[in-house]
């Protein structure tokens, strides 16, 4: 039985020769439970393309017998690529008359039949003219990829996928000089984690197990460009060869894409780049929060112990208006100072200063004997000193490992308060562990939630200095009775400070609602003091955007990449855009 394979954009028509009944493509039905690709930049302006795919075919489906993986250009090689499947070479690669560009790999005797499982790995070096010039505030010209891993039509591919995706930048890159891009549509995190390989090249890995298979992905590097050979970052821009489309044979289906080709390309195009002016306004807005340098994204091995609950809110970004209030309360429950006025929000150093601050807690003061831009200068220099020290502090360590061990301090400090039977313990518990509470993203919920209804609560001590309104208690000494004999140690006065009770709701309220004071107060808004900050510490990276000659920066446009092929396991690549 010969399959014949025909595809323009999403229709897929199946031909079997002789009297035998075509095979609907619905008999193709897989899933993809582990997908990894790398992709490494070298210095000449090529990339390599390391693909490995697991295939989980469905009970009863049609046998995968070909794989095709589409490609950003047809600037590649096709016997400098190599394959297997379960470990056994593939011998017959050919050009993809479904993807184009793309490549076919005939898995032949090593079909995965159905209810099998099979992993495809395929290595593809030397696709050139990928890198164009990169967009970007820099002092110097940097280069781009952008690329989009294969993907398979939602017909026949379903499942999620865990899934792994790696861009190596060039070798000679400084920790601090390299640039990723927001991906699209990905359901991970948007930034990616760090590392540096052996040779010290610098790599960045996303990672999601709440991927697919048959979604378009789009992931994307910059880099200075003295790291490349001279000549190779493309300036014009790319165009499909004039014969791209497929022209069918045995006299059952003849379509021309050609005459349709350029208007599609138009089409897309113009979609193309509305998509990622819009994906760049809102990756860079998210990008400007992201204030960690990269080095600290460089996993190391083991947990940094020790760290206080304001250093674990910068380790998790926390947003920084939430991480000044945290100072704030730390200082206020250790005393060293007080609001005299909070709209706008004002605060008064204690003199003497207690022993035992944190740099960053005299930094806070000494920006608030300050006003206006000076002050907020100054209090984008606490961040920036305080991310440098959490940055060294971290060096060597889990940057994952070290985050789960303070999100699992700040799960049991809420344990502990909301496991509390009285008002009065909640309050006297919620006010020992409040620093690991804030570390909550649903901090605010959750304490409105713990002391909402008619409850009232003992102030803590040290509410008068947050409170301006409170009046400052007065220390009394307290004496035992006569009424009953001392236990020892019970008989000399001891000085006690009495708090007034308070509704639960205010309390919860007032905390809160501290946060937000903080940052429409002092910061002048979030997103415009964050960027202050993350251009120092953490250089946005050029906008997703490409001259109109770099196209998607790492493929070409081709009218041949829309579906999935009922025949085999193949796909449309993001490449071939």
């Amino acid at each position: 039985m010969k399959l014949l394979r025909y595809m323009c954009l999403f229709l897929v028509l199946i031909v079997l020769a002789g009297s035998v009944t075509p095979v609907s493509a619905q008999d193709y039905r897989f899933q993809v439970p582990e997908q990894s690709v790398v992709v490494t930049i070298n210095v000449d302006g090529t990339i390599a393309i390391d693909y490995t795919m697991t295939f989980q075919n469905d009970s009863g489906a049609h046998a995968i017998d070909i794989v095709d993986i589409g490609l950003p250009n047809y600037q590649y090689k096709l016997q400098s690529i190599t394959a297997e499947i379960n470990g056994q070479r593939i011998t017959k690669i050919t050009d993809s008359d479904i993807v184009s560009p793309g490549i076919s790999l005939y898995l032949l005797n090593n079909e995965i039949p159905a209810g099998g499982t099979g992993v495809v790995h395929a290595y593809i070096t030397g696709v050139a003219d990928v890198i164009y010039p990169a967009t970007q505030e820099e002092s110097e010209e940097y280069a781009s990829l952008q690329f989009w891993p294969n993907w398979y039509g939602s017909e026949y591919c379903y499942g999620k996928t865990n899934y792994q995706m790696t861009i190596v930048l060039p070798s000679g890159l400084k920790d601090t000089e390299g640039r990723y891009f927001i991906p699209e549509n990905w359901p991970g995190d948007s930034e990616p984690y760090s590392r540096i390989l052996e040779d010290g090249r610098i790599f960045y890995t996303w990672e999601s197990d709440q991927a697919n298979g048959y979604t378009q992905y789009s992931f994307g590097a910059s880099f200075p460009a003295r790291l490349l050979n001279e000549g190779v970052i493309v300036k014009e821009p790319y165009v499909p060869p004039s014969d791209s489309g497929y022209s069918g044979s045995s006299g059952g289906f003849n379509f021309d894409l050609s005459s349709i080709c350029p208007v599609i390309f138009c089409l897309g195009f113009v979609g193309f780049f509305a998509l990622m002016i819009y994906s760049a306004t809102i990756g860079a807005k998210k990008r400007k929060m992201k204030y960690l340098p990269p080095k600290i994204m460089i996993e190391g091995n083991g947990i940094k112990r020790g760290l206080t609950a304001i250093e674990a809110g910068v380790l998790m970004e926390q947003p920084m208006d939430k991480i000044f209030t945290m100072i704030l309360f730390s200082l206020l429950k250790k005393s060293a100072a007080e609001v005299i006025s909070k709209e706008p929000l004002e605060i008064k150093a204690s003199e003497p200063l207690p022993s035992g601050l944190y740099a960053y807690e005299t930094d806070f003061l000494d920006a608030f004997k300050e006003t206006g831009s000076k002050r907020k200068k100054l209090l984008q220099n606490t961040m920036v000193n305080l991310i440098k020290s959490v940055t060294e502090k971290m060096k060597g360590f889990s940057r994952k490992e070290t985050i789960a061990y303070y999100e699992d301090i700040m799960n049991r400090a809420w344990a502990q308060v909301e496991q509390a039977n009285t008002p009065d313990v909640k309050a006297q518990v919620y006010e020992e562990v409040m620093d690991w509470t804030m570390l909550d993203k649903k901090y605010d919920e959750r304490t409105t939630e713990v002391f909402k209804g008619p409850i009232f609560i003992p102030a803590p001590s040290w509410w008068w200095r947050y409170e301006p309104k409170f009046t400052r208690p007065s220390t009394t000494v307290s004496m035992p009775t006569t009424t009953s004999a001392p236990s020892v140690g019970t008989g000399a006065s001891r000085p006690t400070i009495s708090m007034p009770n308070i509704p639960g709701s205010a309390f919860a309220a007032s905390v809160v609602n501290s946060v937000s004071s903080f940052s429409s107060n002092i910061l002048g808004g979030l997103t415009g003091f964050t960027s202050g900050v993350t251009n120092i510490t953490n250089p946005p990276p050029p906008p997703s955007t490409y001259r109109s000659s770099g196209g998607g920066g790492g493929g070409g446009h081709s009218c041949a990449c829309a579906c999935a092929c009922a025949g085999c396991a193949c796909a449309c690549a993001g490449g071939g855009r």
